[in-house]
């Protein structure tokens, strides 16, 4: 955070002092976690649904930070305000409007945010001190606490705008006042809350209207919605995809270890690019990475070497690794119909060219509304279309809906287990050369399940 008084922040949050000097400078920046507070940190006691910050106030201040936020009175150096993400949210604002030059890159889409994310930090650092979270700050709380991170020395901060409800990316164009926005995608994630991918894309396109004027909208072509987005008067806009078309694209597409390579074109010319990242998908995260940088005018070749040494740090994206001569994909962060389906084609790639038996471990998608049945079952049909081998179910029943439910039948060999423990039970049936997908939704903690299997694996060699 930038240099002030603990008096300006006040008058700004509209709080109070307590049991500490105004007069004292901070550039302190907040945190919400108590465990990583530390003298470079103010601590926000934020009320939780389940959790009260203001519980863990005296272990911040015990770990080193400055003061605490609070919205109640404390014996702890603090600042009263009447509502603590109201404050940061007043912080944040005041601070994105004195940082004039700093560049903001909002993204947002149903899926990609975060290795899209990851991509670009790698990306941009080598331009410049560049803030973005570790962690998926992408809220009304955890915008403010990202902008926070940002001091005068700061020249890209990278925001992912999620959204549960229409005005909520709206809310936080307010906050972050991009400077470019990329929509990678409109697709069926949440669509259960939105009631239908239209309003949806509605949704997505409050980052678009946020753009700040001179800025710059980067849009993907892999949907229908997408690419119609309205753009602001003074806004340019760039495409991306395989298209001819696309201002930024791929070609000479090839696969090798279910990693992509091909040449990045745009108009600065052709670069070669090989990924680190597993999946096809991967792709339209990196050339929307590309276009976010070549907007920024760095040159293709620094690009395209980026992008080629780029691992994605966020934990349970892709996650691949290796016990007993058998590959585990843990991919267990969030799923979805699209993120799904280019798991599976992605563990369907692997093992034809390592010429193992593909497993799919697969707990429910949330959030699907009346076209659950539907979405699993479609996935169930593509896992047996691909030529997965063995798809396992893990309460969740939709997706043999159109299989044959007994284990072995047909072209697939099914599986169905009410709970990730009593799935266990396969890990004795896996053999060197097998490769092993797990994927749920976030809610379903099927990052257990991928411990487990290591676990078990492990166990077996002993």
């Amino acid at each position: 955070m930038i240099s002030m008084s603990l008096a300006e922040i006040a008058e700004i949050t509209g709080g109070e002092l307590l049991n500490i000097d105004g007069a004292k400078t901070t550039s302190a920046y907040p945190v919400i976690n108590s465990k990583i507070a530390d003298s470079q940190t103010f601590f926000a006691a934020f009320v939780g649904e389940s959790v009260d910050g203001h519980d863990f106030i005296e272990a911040a201040i015990a770990n080193g930070a400055q003061f605490a936020m609070v919205s109640r009175d404390t014996k702890f150096p603090a600042i009263k305000v009447t509502d603590v993400r109201e404050a940061l949210t007043k912080l944040a604002i005041n601070l994105r409007e004195k940082l004039a030059s700093l560049t903001v890159i909002g993204i947002t889409g149903s899926q990609g945010k975060t290795t899209t994310k990851d991509l670009l930090r790698h990306v941009l650092s080598v331009a410049g001190e560049t803030v973005a979270p570790a962690e998926s700050l992408n809220n009304e709380l955890g915008v403010p606490l990202l902008l926070l991170r940002c001091t005068e020395s700061t020249k890209y901060c990278i925001v992912e705008m999620g959204a549960r409800h229409l005005g909520d990316i709206s809310h936080l164009t307010k906050i972050a006042k991009p400077n470019i926005g990329v929509v990678l995608g409109v697709g069926k994630a949440h669509v259960g809350e939105f009631g239908s991918r239209e309003v949806i894309a509605k949704t997505k396109s409050e980052l678009i209207s946020g753009i700040q004027s001179k800025g710059i909208a980067i849009l993907g072509t892999y949907d229908e919605f997408t690419p119609k987005m309205a753009v602001p008067n003074g806004v340019a806009t760039l495409f991306f995809g395989e298209k001819s078309s696309c201002d930024i694209r791929a070609a000479d597409i090839e696969v090798r270890e279910g990693r992509a390579h091909f040449d990045l074109v745009t108009p600065d010319g052709r670069a070669a690019v090989s990924l680190q990242l597993l999946g096809m998908h991967q792709i339209a995260n990196a050339l929307a990475t590309a276009a976010v940088a070549t907007a920024l005018k760095i040159p293709i070749d620094s690009i395209s070497a980026a992008l080629s040494t780029a691992e994605v740090s966020s934990k349970w994206r892709m996650e691949i690794s290796t016990v007993n001569e058998i590959v585990l994909i843990n991919d267990s962060y969030n799923a979805n119909p699209e993120s799904m389906s280019a798991a599976l084609r992605t563990l369907a790639l692997i093992s034809q060219e390592t010429g193992g038996v593909s497993w799919a471990f697969l707990g429910k998608m949330q959030e699907l509304g009346e076209s659950s049945a539907t979405e699993h079952a479609a996935i169930g049909r593509l896992a047996s279309e691909i030529g997965i081998d063995h798809l396992v179910a893990i309460g969740n029943r939709e997706y043999l809906d159109d299989l044959a439910v007994e284990s072995g039948g047909g072209e697939i060999a099914v599986h169905y287990f009410d709970d990730k423990e009593s799935a266990l039970s396969l890990v004795e049936h896996l053999i060197p050369g097998d490769v092993v997908l797990v994927k749920a939704s976030r809610a379903g903690e099927f990052n257990l399940l991928a411990d487990g299997i290591v676990e078990g694996l492990k166990g077996e060699s002993e």
